[in-house]
């Protein structure tokens, strides 16, 4: 267990870092080192802090805590994720608009909804990283996508409702999802009767 360095109580925390935070702290939930009060304490926590000292305490015992504050990213990325989070509200992207190769949704008593049937997927594979915790995260896309559910479900559902065959050339959507007290939907629109 290391503790945070007083220096780091003055340095200012990115989204980025703030995220990290977030997920180490659901992937420790789910292997049962966290109760989901304990979760939804120190999400809030980690939404609401301005250091990376605040941000520290926050793991300091769990064993998969970095040995320094959260990673400090010196290159660029390739492609910028699409960020998502419904935390007792609603996060929702539909129309045309522009799909980035990774799209991370993070539902907290709260339903985040992704509608891809509307728009023009970017390249040979778009993921998901899906995380609802006593909330929702669905996945509209055409019937015939070639979809990849995978993941895990505790005291929850990972459910694919598509039912026709995959279309030859279709886009590929991988969804890694993690649910707990949640659902992970992928289904077809919904259809119009006019």
């Amino acid at each position: 267990m290391v503790e945070p360095d007083r220096h780091d109580d003055q340095l200012r925390v990115s989204d980025r870092e703030r995220e990290e935070v977030v997920e180490l702290l659901g992937k420790a939930t789910a292997e049962g080192r966290l109760t989901l009060d304990e979760y939804s304490e120190r999400a809030g926590a980690a939404h609401a802090a301005q250091t990376r000292g605040e941000l520290a305490r926050l793991t300091t015992d769990l064993p998969d805590a970095p040995e320094r504050s959260p990673v400090r990213h010196t290159g660029a990325l390739a492609a910028a994720p699409e960020k998502m989070l419904a935390v007792f509200g609603d996060d929702v992207r539909k129309g045309a608009w522009s799909v980035p190769e990774l799209i991370e949704a993070r539902a907290v008593f709260g339903d985040c909804r992704i509608e891809l049937h509307e728009t023009h997927l970017p390249g040979p594979a778009t993921r998901i990283d899906a995380e609802a915790i006593f909330g929702n995260v669905t996945v509209v896309v055409p019937e015939g996508t070639d979809v990849r559910l995978t993941g895990t479900a505790v005291f929850g559902n990972k459910k694919s409702k598509l039912t026709g065959p995959v279309l030859p050339g279709a886009p590929l959507v991988e969804v890694h999802c993690r649910a707990i007290f949640g659902d992970v939907t992928v289904r077809p629109p919904r259809k119009r009767w006019w």
